[in-house]
């Protein structure tokens, strides 16, 4: 439920609506969330937090030759501005509007303009929000307190949080529109450090449902992987075979997942820009029939199946409100399939409508092999647990850099023989996926660096050639 001061989300959008002088979008976000954090083995923090959001995007004709039109941009040189007002908590709605109407009218012709989506409505518009609750992380926090009691009879210590939210989004717009999802997600990170300092493992997963099992399932990874960083051996740097789990593979995938904008390589702003011109769809990434995807009705990613925007973006439009999103492949058979498109640019570069997905599943189809496997078949390498600070360095290739963390392991004839030190890396997601020895199955992932926004994913765990550790790093 939202707070009782704040009217009904569903009547927030309708009173907006029938206010609007012109065509017009409302928005309205609810978000529940509760968190518990722990330290040093015991809990530290924890809290809850209800937060509303709600966006007006309006819309007006602009002038053009001198004379006011009205329609949509395309339709004989017509054109039309948006103007867009966002406001957390409460507030007077109408007012939020008249700052948008008034925003649009000094505004200049959107190049995304489209009609608006007519896309129905549904039963449950009118439906209060719904809100998490402490059952939804009890399993977690009830077996802390065993856990932390395990880790400080083994002499180390147990950090980490357990949080879980539910969003609730209302989308009504002047074209009819009225739409409702409710999303949960959680999620659940635990590390743990030798009482010298000297070691560290992190382990982490996103799910929907957070219960004991899951804190059994990372204890005891964080736990084999400090006993296995008793002996430490110093490597330096240089090129190196690697085996990255789901959650790493996460930290470099969804990077180059958030690169598929069409508008970016058709401006030659992309790796998956084309030489000359044009893009790279249809091109081999890699001689794997890897499949990188989005659904929106994935089972255990479940996510908004429909266009939710309070702005407009290169490859994602206001305008699109309401349209439906299905299932994308993003690449498929090991070449690259598409690249995300709003319904104007789509129409302009004579392609199909393709929205972000807000989750993201990379498989080889028919690969089995368990973390465990993929390391007892490795002859030598560096197992990187996580990867950490991941910054840009050049948009033609996607070259990151960033750094390893709470754990790089030496794999030699098919075990771990010892930690090693960190490193500073530079690589390419894309040019990584074209150097994978072997890839194992597909399991839900939680990468460290982006998961805060990004916890809806899938990922298998990949055996790399020639990964290039550009320097040591002093991090501990």
């Amino acid at each position: 439920m939202s707070e009782p001061s704040l009217p009904p989300a569903g009547d927030v959008v309708e009173r907006a609506l029938a206010s609007a002088k012109g065509e017009c979008i409302v928005l309205v976000e609810e978000q529940s969330e509760i968190e518990v954090r722990f330290a040093n083995n015991s809990t530290t923090t924890n809290g809850t937090r209800r937060d509303r959001r709600v966006t007006v995007v309006a819309f007006a004709p602009v002038a053009r030759d001198g004379q006011i039109n009205g329609g949509h941009q395309g339709e004989g040189g017509v054109g039309v501005a948006t103007g867009v007002m966002s406001r957390s908590g409460g507030g007077d709605v109408l007012e939020l509007l008249a700052a948008a109407e008034a925003a649009a009218r000094d505004g200049s012709a959107a190049e995304d303009a489209m009609e608006l989506v007519a896309a129905g409505a549904s039963g449950d518009f009118f439906e209060p929000p719904l809100s998490t609750s402490y059952e939804a992380i009890a399993g977690v926090v009830d077996g802390l307190g065993e856990a932390c009691g395990r880790a400080r009879s083994d002499s180390h210590v147990l950090a980490g949080f357990v949080t879980h939210a539910s969003t609730t989004r209302y989308l009504g717009t002047s074209a009819g529109t009225r739409l409702r999802h409710v999303g949960p997600t959680g999620s659940l990170q635990l590390v743990a450090r030798s009482s010298d300092g000297e070691r560290s493992a992190w382990a982490g997963t996103g799910s929907e449902t957070l219960g004991a099992g899951l804190l059994d399932v990372l204890e005891a990874r964080v736990t084999s992987r400090l006993a296995a960083a008793k002996r430490k051996i110093d490597l330096p740097a240089g090129r190196y075979d690697v085996i990255l789990p789901p959650d790493a593979v996460a930290d470099l995938i969804i990077v180059l997942g958030e690169a598929t904008s069409g508008r970016d390589a058709e401006d030659g702003r992309s790796v998956f820009s084309r030489p000359g011109g044009g893009t790279t769809v249809g091109e081999p990434l890699s001689a794997l029939p890897f499949r990188l995807s989005g659904d929106p009705g994935r089972s255990g990613l479940g996510c908004v199946p429909f266009v939710s925007s309070g702005a407009s973006g290169s490859d994602v439009s206001v305008f699109d409100n309401g349209a439906p999103i299905g299932p994308t492949r993003w690449i498929d058979e090991g070449r690259l399939a598409r690249l995300r498109y709003h319904r104007a640019g789509a129409a302009r570069s004579g392609v199909e409508f393709t929205p972000p997905v807000d989750n993201l599943s990379l498989e080889l189809p028919g690969a089995t092999a368990s973390l465990e496997e993929v390391v007892a078949r490795t002859q030598r390498g560096l197992l990187l647990t996580c990867l950490w600070y991941i910054r840009e360095v050049d948009v033609a290739t996607l070259l990151l850099t960033g750094l390893t963390r709470d754990g790089v392991y030496l794999v030699e004839d098919g075990e771990i023989v010892a930690a090693v030190n960190n490193f500073r890396f530079n690589e390419s997601p894309v040019s990584l996926l074209g150097r994978v020895i072997e890839a194992g199955r597909t399991e839900r992932a939680l990468s460290r660096e982006w998961g805060e926004w990004m916890s809806r994913t899938e990922m298998p765990t990949l055996r790399v050639a020639e990964f290039n550790m550009s320097s040591v790093s002093p991090a501990s």
